[in-house]
């Protein structure tokens, strides 16, 4: 049944109705086994976003990090893969969608086969680069070829599955990790990408189907590129070595590529990385203007956030992955080390989130039919942040693993909210024409703020248990220079050091005053992971602030932007799908958008040239 658009998007303009979704040609057995292969090479390596947390204390203690490696470990993998998003994707568009995700797959491979043989802190961070490479690869082609694949209704499903899989893997990814490093060890949290990366590629190439994008500006904007790159990766080394090696002043030798930069310096690195961060983050915004206004092919189209529900989706989003990979980081590390528990037991608890996130997700399209899709992000982050506030509050060195499970519940549902509307809600006013890229933006924005919530929660941390360690052991009567050797130790290994004390007992170096120390370390460690996560709580207003923002505007007139020409078709090169008019056709982003209006009931305009900008209402 039709019925009008109440935000209609004046890109699309009016129109007649669109053909029924029956229209839509049925795909092929193939397409569906494509899309399985697909989901399974995304699930793998959205998986590893997460499942190195739980199994971080357990990597600490072997390979001998201290907690700026640890949040090394976890925030390049996010980092490059943010950088290399925008660049990977225009890859795909032109050397063949199916062919990059093949090659994404065995870099992948080859990277945590590196990871896993990792006898150090540097080998292991350079491994995480290499699957960071391998992961930019597979996702944007994965994104674009269930795009290619599949038409009407179909696409629709086809999407809810693609962003069934990033929510599900990513939720999952603490068990796993847990239940790998306590019944194997640590390694097969990378190992087991192995068999794994080995039947999706040789599935892919008997079930994906090749395809190209369309070609809309000549040139490769390679200095846009290097310049985001630079960028971010200065200002998330800033972050992550600002406790360590001083803010302004240098308060540690720091070594990096064979060089020292000694603490007898003027200055510290950290001051100049945030020089070069704002740089190269301004140089990489002028950039694309002009390459916009000569009509070359740009990364990041800035037009884009000329449209409110755009901007402040973004901004949301990216609130929302700094307040979760936030406590994914700090989470483990208080679990295993303050309370006490085995790696499994700090998996079930945190799978409290996945409980939470999969059930509101299979109520998110009912409460987006009653409230619309930004209320149902707001009533998301509402419910988030009350979680976080509620957990923060909660933690401490006695709490039972089940009363931290319920204000993770809590989160989870508000997580699951929040994800499963904010993608449609983001891209519902991007233009056809460029919602690939949109898709794409979206994507690198969540990622960074993937890699900035390690980076501030690991901050955080650092200097909150700088405080909170020689306090509780003051209290407990343990001072002088040993009990500040001891706190900076525990400090220094993210609170491995409890851990240690706890197994060694009286035969440790504090003899009968061992279980004291490790009574007072537990509750500083406590208390620093209590500030850390009112840091992800402060995030995440500012998240809750965006989604009233977004909620506001998605009900305002859309700004009409300029379109870019087309000027190369979207081409199948094996031949088993039609070519796809990539003028005539929703990009990946406008399908994401289709998929979650569909979801929720909503009514979706069909931007086929000759359907015009007709709805349909979701049934």
């Amino acid at each position: 049944m039709s019925s009008a658009n109440p935000n209609p998007n004046p890109n699309q303009g009016p129109g007649a109705a669109a053909p029924a979704e029956t229209e839509a040609p049925a795909p092929s057995k193939r397409a569906w086994l494509g899309l399985a292969v697909l989901s399974a090479g995304l699930g793998m390596i959205v998986l590893d976003g997460t499942i190195v947390g739980v199994a971080l204390p357990d990597i600490i203690l072997d390979l001998k990090l201290n907690i700026t490696d640890a949040q090394w470990v976890n925030s390049l993998y996010a980092m490059l893969l943010a950088a290399l998003l925008l660049s990977t994707g225009r890859l795909s568009d032109r050397w063949g969608r199916k062919r990059l995700f093949l090659v994404g797959i065995v870099i992948f491979v080859g990277g945590s086969l590196y990871a896993a043989l990792s006898a150090d802190a540097g080998h292991l961070i350079m491994a995480r680069a290499v699957q960071a490479v391998g992961a930019a690869l597979i996702m944007p082609s994965t994104l674009s070829s269930v795009n290619a694949m599949f038409r009407g209704k179909y696409r629709a499903a086809a999407f809810g599955v693609w962003g069934a899989v990033i929510s599900g893997a990513a939720a999952v990814g603490p068990l796993a990790g847990g239940a790998l490093t306590q019944w194997g060890s640590w390694e097969w949290i990378f190992l087991v990408n192995i068999p794994l990366g080995a039947i999706v590629f040789v599935a892919a190439l008997f079930t994906v189907v090749e395809s190209k994008g369309g070609k809309t500006r000549p040139g490769a904007d390679v200095d846009g590129a290097l310049l985001s790159g630079i960028g971010f990766a200065a200002l998330v080394f800033a972050v992550i070595e600002g406790p360590e090696i001083g803010w302004w002043k240098p308060t540690a030798e720091l070594h990096i590529f064979g060089m020292t930069w000694p603490t007898t310096a003027p200055i510290s690195l950290v001051p100049i990385a945030i020089a070069v961060a704002i740089v190269a983050l301004t140089l990489f915004v002028v950039w694309e203007r002009h390459r916009a206004k000569v009509r070359r092919s740009a990364l990041l189209d800035l037009e884009l956030f000329r449209l409110p529900t755009f901007s402040w989706g973004n901004t949301t989003a990216a609130m929302v992955a700094v307040g979760e990979f936030a406590i994914l980081f700090v989470l483990p590390l208080y679990l295993i080390n303050a309370l006490g528990l085995d790696v499994m037991g700090a998996g079930l608890i945190l799978a409290a989130m996945a409980i939470g996130a999969f059930v509101s997700g299979a109520m998110a399209r009912h409460l987006a039919a009653r409230f619309g899709s930004p209320g149902t992000v707001l009533i998301g982050l509402a419910l988030e942040l009350l979680g976080t506030i509620a957990l923060a509050f909660t933690v401490t060195a006695t709490t039972p693993g089940w009363l931290l499970a319920i204000p993770l519940v809590v989160y989870g549902l508000g997580l699951g909210l929040a994800s499963a509307q904010l993608t449609g809600t983001v891209l519902r006013d991007v233009p056809v024409e460029v919602s690939g890229q949109g898709s794409a933006t979206q994507s690198t924005v969540r990622q960074i703020g993937s890699a900035l919530g390690t980076a501030f929660a690991g901050t955080a941390l650092s200097v909150a248990l700088a405080f909170t360690l020689p306090a509780a052991l003051s209290s407990a009567g343990l001072t002088g220079k040993e009990a500040d050797s001891l706190a900076e130790m525990t400090r220094q290994s993210a609170g491995s050091t409890i851990t240690q004390l706890r197994e060694q007992g009286a035969h440790s170096a504090f003899g009968p005053d061992t279980a004291r120390a490790v009574e007072a370390l537990s509750q500083g460690f406590s208390d620093g992971a209590r500030l850390a996560m009112l840091v992800a709580s402060a995030f995440l207003l500012l998240g809750f602030v965006g989604a009233i923002r977004l909620r506001i505007s998605s009900n305002r007139a859309v700004p009409t932007l300029p379109m870019p020409d087309v000027l190369v078709e979207d081409v199948q090169l094996d031949g088993a799908l039609p070519a796809v008019d990539i003028a005539g056709v929703p990009s990946a982003g406008a399908a994401a958008t289709a998929a979650g209006a569909e979801a929720a009931g909503s009514p979706v305009a069909d931007p086929r040239p000759d359907g015009g900008a007709g709805t349909r209402s979701g049934g």
